[in-house]
């Protein structure tokens, strides 16, 4: 298998500042006048588009957040404004996995649909998938946009493309034994679950199945060291992590030559990375939260867009041959995210990263509750079965959390299969608001 860089992946960093300046000027005339989001966003920032020179652009842009989108949707149901066709060109509806109950609806015509789909075939070239694969999707889609992109992908590249919808988790281990993949494309939690199931069932080993690449996308554990250990040692295959959006497209993709970052797809998006709070730019190198502007999708753009994602960004070649930016340990966490428990701020990716380090862990859930005015953090912990001694496993993990975060956090344990499991994005982090407020 090969993995060489695509079209422009291997450009200076000159010439790929270039290339974006020059599509993002083709994009604002395309839709200036006809989105009448971005048309009257832009009018009210007092900005003359014809008058921005291609290497301006960008800076003069404000910032689009996803709550403006979302208030859009409300005051202009069900699509909001921030569409540039007639809607009868529109054939593909998404939405966001929204926990608030108000998610995001994005519709693609068949021309910005392909873009998305172009995107997605960068994540297959880095992880060498070819039209030799066959490629294994172990859940139903549902209206998420992820994974419907790289089915579609994988059908233009010529892998041979099996869906698993509507199936119980055996039933799509057996059809593994039987049709064969050598790609399996899921989130990180069901990479895990197949794993358990498998187990439960006595089915044969996953190891030793002929999947040599697990591709997850939709959570943080693809780039979470102690995560992707438990999925590359129960499947004996390389993780290969990836992240997007739906109002974005398919973002970024790790290359199989370096594990642990991720190559930003400069080719279709500007990536920025600013300071959270003052919103100015951070240097290479420092965390900050990235900022994206789809430089294809005409259809439905976003243009500097706060995905609310922290990252830190690297601009050093890769040794695959790619000079795109790189996102080092993958998505770091989440600005809305965090809680402050007992004056310690928190993520859920700092508690997944001790706890997958302990095999014996087979499931968890965080909840966060107010307690005499302050909040706290407890944790229940579901063991492997037979686990000799769960008292003392749960002091050590105690321990362990307590020096890691700086906090003492209650932890209890419950019986095995008490707690849910997921197939798609896993809620194992779950903050009950505050009665009083």
């Amino acid at each position: 298998m090969t993995s060489a860089p695509g079209h422009g992946e291997s450009e200076s960093r000159v010439q790929i500042v270039s290339w974006q300046q020059g599509r993002l000027a083709t994009l604002l005339a395309e839709i200036y006048g006809a989105n009448s989001f971005y048309t009257h966003k832009f009018d009210g920032a007092g900005i003359n588009t014809n008058a921005l020179a291609p290497a301006d652009i960008l800076a003069a842009l404000p910032l689009t957040t996803k709550q403006e989108l979302a208030a859009d949707q409300l005051q202009n149901p069900p699509w909001g404004t921030a569409y540039t066709y007639p809607l009868d060109r529109y054939t593909r509806y998404h939405q966001t996995s929204s926990t608030t109950g108000h998610p995001l609806r994005w519709l693609d015509t068949n021309e910005s649909w392909q873009w998305v789909i172009d995107c997605w075939k960068a994540v297959y070239r880095a992880a060498h998938v070819t039209a030799t694969d066959t490629i294994f999707f172990p859940f139903g889609f549902g209206p998420f946009l992820g994974f419907w992109s790289a089915f579609d992908a994988g059908t233009q590249i010529g892998a041979l493309c099996v869906s698993g919808g509507g199936m119980s988790s055996e039933t799509r281990l057996n059809l593994i034994h039987t049709v064969r993949p050598t790609v399996i494309c899921c989130t990180p939690t069901y990479a895990l679950r197949l794993i358990e199931v498998a187990q439960q069932a006595g089915l044969p080993d996953l190891a030793k199945t002929t999947v040599n690449t697990v591709i997850v996308a939709g959570e943080p554990g693809g780039s979470i060291p102690a995560t992707r250990d438990q999925i590359q040692e129960g499947w004996d295959a390389r993780v290969i992590d990836h992240h997007g959006l739906t109002e974005t497209g398919p973002v970024s993709f790790e290359c199989r030559e370096v594990p642990g970052t991720l190559h930003l797809n400069e080719r279709d998006f500007v990536c920025e990375v600013i300071d959270p709070n003052s919103t100015d730019p951070v240097s290479a190198g420092e965390t900050g939260e990235l900022v994206i502007t789809n430089l294809g999708r005409a259809a439905s753009p976003v243009f500097r867009y706060r995905t609310r994602d922290i990252v830190r960004i690297t601009p050093e070649p890769c040794k695959c041959g790619r000079t795109l930016a790189r996102i080092e340990g993958g998505i770091l966490s989440r600005t809305d995210d965090m809680v402050c428990v007992r004056g310690v701020n928190v993520y859920p990716t700092a508690v997944e990263s001790v706890l997958r380090g302990f095999p014996e862990v087979l499931e968890y859930r965080s909840t966060v509750s107010n307690r005499d005015a302050l909040l706290d953090l407890t944790i229940a912990l579901e063991f492997v079965p037979n686990i000799q001694n769960p008292d003392r496993l749960r002091l050590r993990i105690a321990q362990v959390l307590r020096e890691a975060m700086g906090i003492s956090i209650s932890l209890t344990v419950v019986e095995p299969g008490t707690l849910p499991r997921f197939e798609m994005k896993a809620r194992r982090f779950v903050i009950e608001a505050p009665p009083h407020l």
